[in-house]
């Protein structure tokens, strides 16, 4: 048996492609860090003859941030690299517990140019 401090770890890595849905939403903070979040639409085979289009909010952060920014408009195709995250808080209003998955990116790929983000 290993005494390694990762084997208490699981694997949680997602690769997904596809095209933005709005242009990124760019904010610098106070505190000089950066994000911007955009959301992905990724086409996948249907049970029947259409296909099935999920979609994927992802956060980028720091300078990736700003290579989103300034790059991901709606159509943009990109690659992202990242892992899957859950925010949970309570609705301010309604007091009823509420939660969000999204992809925290770690690589960007930017996959398409300004001329070709037709679908």
């Amino acid at each position: 048996m290993q005494n390694n401090k990762t084997e208490n770890y699981l694997f949680n890595q997602i690769t997904i492609v596809g095209r933005a849905g709005s242009d990124a939403e760019f904010k610098t903070f106070d505190s000089g860090s950066s994000k911007a979040e955009v959301s992905l639409a990724v086409n996948r085979k249907g049970s029947g003859p259409e296909d099935v289009t999920d979609w994927f909010k992802v956060v980028f952060w720091g300078k990736q941030a700003e290579i989103a920014g300034e790059y991901v408009k709606k159509g943009t195709l990109v690659g992202v690299e990242g892992n899957l995250q859950l925010d949970q808080w309570t609705d301010r209003n309604s007091g009823e517990k509420r939660e969000s998955c999204y992809v925290k990116a770690i690589t960007l790929k930017l996959l398409s140019s300004k001329n070709n983000r037709e679908g």
